[in-house]
């Protein structure tokens, strides 16, 4: 989900506010809480988001149901109290209480709480450390709290300010269209809103990086660049075999926008089943597998590492993506799909997934494994060098029938469970478009090559439910 989606569904009138922010899937930005939780155990959920990205936590939303907290109305001083009174340091949180209609059309009130990215390690009373991580909140050992406190030391390089930019350096298009996106009517108290300005007024790297007309007058290796080889190896001196070199300049989101298109124009193609049923000339590499990794490498690398760029390499028969900085050391890299989410620039993140790029942050390793899978391609393989870390995507089929094996629209279901986290059988066939019938034989067919698994205590349960399949 992405953070607006939250912003949104709070400016609904009243009546549907509840229900709009019961549909949203809760993840790494937003969390629902019954209006019953204490203060304390409220502390440790705000301890999450400040030590991730930041996010949104509304109380009165449980179990499915619009419960409000107008019978408990006592509790919201221990909630506005609770990251002053259990958090150490103080977690910054913005409480607010919104209207709303309950699930018997009663009026009723919402607890939300706003919690910012911090650039300090929070803790409890306990001194417990919470990590909020997905739609988990996860406690930290000893070991992970020390990596998570060097890894918030690179974080803070993103808001370092950069005291002569002003706002005249901006691209106010650009600007616009983002306060545009948020529905916000004031790009510069946005700015201000996102951690992008300091208390001086200063605009941060952050904000350069993201909204700069020419950020690399301050971050010159703060580019993208695509390299298209001919062959599979790149070879040396006269036997190199670069037939293409595209270097992308500007702020992150035109440069993301313009790396997809260059991408797309390098990429080799293959003969392989389309979503029309067909066999026609599709790109080597799914499109989201390596649109996600091209998201990750430019919005989670170290701008701290100033002689090095994000690079896409593209052979003959595989995609290499480049980017500087290794991943954070609370993360395991000998397993990449259990990698805990660490966010090294979480405001820069934040607003990348407002604008909808990389809207599943939290799951985008996931994510790229699923999209080879779902092809028939070998997995993603992650190396890491001392100074960065490297995703090669291969053409390698290890399944070469999987693809003659799912029926038409079945990859277009895939999308849509992954984007709604879970989703019924009804669900599906409404947002897909196609009938019932067709809609059953496609999960069938996803479930049989354990794609998809199906959550339910009968076939008649209400609250069944299809999710991806998890490892």
């Amino acid at each position: 989900m992405s953070p607006v989606q939250a912003a949104q569904a709070l400016a609904l009138p009243p009546e549907e506010r509840g229900q709009a922010l019961l549909r949203l899937p809760e993840d790494q930005w937003f969390d629902r809480k019954s209006g019953r939780i204490s203060g304390r155990d409220l502390a440790d959920v705000l301890i999450g988001f400040a030590n991730a990205e930041g996010g949104l936590v509304v109380l009165g939303l449980w179990g499915g149901r619009v419960e409000g907290i107008g019978s408990i109305s006592q509790r919201q001083n221990e909630w506005r109290q609770a990251s002053a009174d259990f958090t150490v340091p103080t977690v910054p949180a913005r409480p607010r209480v919104v209207e709303c209609v309950n699930d018997v059309g009663k009026a009723e009130a919402l607890f939300v709480v706003e919690v910012e990215p911090s650039d300090r390690v929070h803790a409890n009373q306990k001194d417990e450390v919470y990590l909020r991580v997905g739609d988990e909140n996860r406690r930290l050992t000893f070991g992970q709290r020390q990596e998570l406190l060097y890894d918030k030391g690179q974080a803070s390089y993103e808001v370092t300010p950069v005291e002569d930019a002003t706002g005249d350096d901006l691209d106010q298009d650009l600007l616009a269209s983002y306060a545009a996106a948020l529905n916000h009517p004031d790009p510069a108290r946005l700015l201000q809103a996102r951690g992008l300005i300091d208390r001086r007024d200063n605009l941060t790297l952050a904000a350069v990086l993201l909204f700069a007309v020419h950020p690399q007058r301050w971050a010159p290796e703060a580019s993208i660049r695509i390299l298209r080889y001919r062959g599979t190896q790149r070879g040396t001196g006269a036997r190199q075999q670069l037939m293409e070199d595209v270097r992308i300049d500007g702020p992150i989101p035109l440069q993301l926008n313009a790396a997809q298109e260059a991408v797309f124009r390098l990429l080799p193609t293959r003969r392989a089943l389309a979503r029309t049923g067909r066999f026609e000339r599709i790109g080597i590499i799914p499109r989201d597998a390596w649109l996600e990794g091209l998201v990750n490498a430019a919005i989670h690398r170290s701008y701290s590492i100033t002689g090095d760029h994000v690079r896409i390499e593209i052979f003959d028969d595989r995609i290499e993506v480049e980017s500087p900085g290794r991943f954070p050391g609370i993360s395991d890299i000998s397993n990449p799909l259990k990698v805990t989410r660490f966010a090294r620039n979480p405001r820069i993140a934040r607003v990348c997934a407002d604008l909808s790029f990389g809207q599943e942050l939290g799951e985008g390793i996931r994510r790229i494994f699923e999209e080879m899978r779902l092809a028939g391609l070998a997995d993603p393989e992650y190396r890491q060098t001392s100074g960065s870390v490297r995703l090669v995507l291969e053409s390698t089929p290890i399944d070469v029938e999987l693809e003659s094996r799912l029926p038409p629209g079945a990859r277009d279901l895939v999308r849509i469970v992954r984007e709604a986290g879970r989703i019924s059988t009804g669900d599906l066939v409404e947002s897909s478009g196609y009938s019932r019938p067709v809609v059953v034989k496609q999960l069938n067919a996803l479930r049989d090559v354990g794609l998809i698994e199906w959550i339910g205590k009968s076939r008649k349960d209400p609250r069944a439910y299809w999710r991806l399949k998890r490892e």
